[in-house]
């Protein structure tokens, strides 16, 4: 597969992208925490992954920690352009109000407050701690391979998960002591902590 990519074989590219088209597309929603930002991520990933196809390695395993290094730092650029945006629209006046599609949309602003609630959660770390945990815990890669993404040493790798999650579990307790309220109808989890708490259960490889 390796030698196929290097030498621009398309078809090699096509089952390349069936392969982890998917993960690539979950790695930049873990990120960004926003759909449509998630799907540019990834297009762009595989982009650069076909202009710099050179550049792959002859030898070794798996490229998905090629892959999701590019896409790590496709999420950066794309959450800093947000930033940007979100500083101009500050300064814009207000837009005019439009009409209300409540009902069609009721799904989708259900499964977003969740996803914002994840990625709230996540944003507590910092960046090189959230990339790290989102590369071995949620994409499954193990330390050697989260460290070849990043181009970090694994000893690196292995301090910043273990930074992560304590500060994840701490997040997790603090707001576990906090909550006074009942838990919301068939038992749906509503806080940061109990989206921290999902991910803390998951195991790296």
């Amino acid at each position: 597969m390796r030698a196929r990519i290097r030498a621009g074989d398309r078809a090699a590219f096509a089952e390349l992208y069936d392969q982890y088209a998917r993960a690539v597309y979950n790695h930049a929603l873990r990120l960004t925490g926003n759909w449509s930002q998630a799907e540019e991520v990834m297009s762009e990933t595989f982009l650069a992954a076909w202009r710099g196809r050179e550049r792959v390695e002859p030898e070794g395993g798996s490229l998905s920690p090629w892959l999701l290094g590019i896409a790590t730092h496709k999420a950066r650029n794309a959450n800093r352009s947000l930033r940007r945006r979100l500083a101009f629209l500050a300064r814009s006046p207000q837009p005019r109000p439009v009409e209300d599609f409540a009902e069609e949309t009721a799904g989708r602003i259900d499964d977003a407050r969740r996803l914002a609630l994840v990625h709230q959660a996540l944003g507590r770390l910092r960046r090189q701690e959230r990339e790290v945990f989102a590369l071995c815990v949620s994409a499954g890669l193990d330390y050697r391979q989260a460290a070849q993404t990043l181009g970090v040493p694994v000893g690196t790798v292995r301090s910043r998960l273990s930074r992560a999650r304590a500060r994840l579990a701490r997040l997790s307790s603090e707001q576990d002591g906090a909550r006074t309220e009942p838990p919301g109808p068939r038992g749906e989890m509503e806080s940061e902590a109990a989206f921290a708490a999902l991910f803390l259960q998951e195991e790296t490889r």
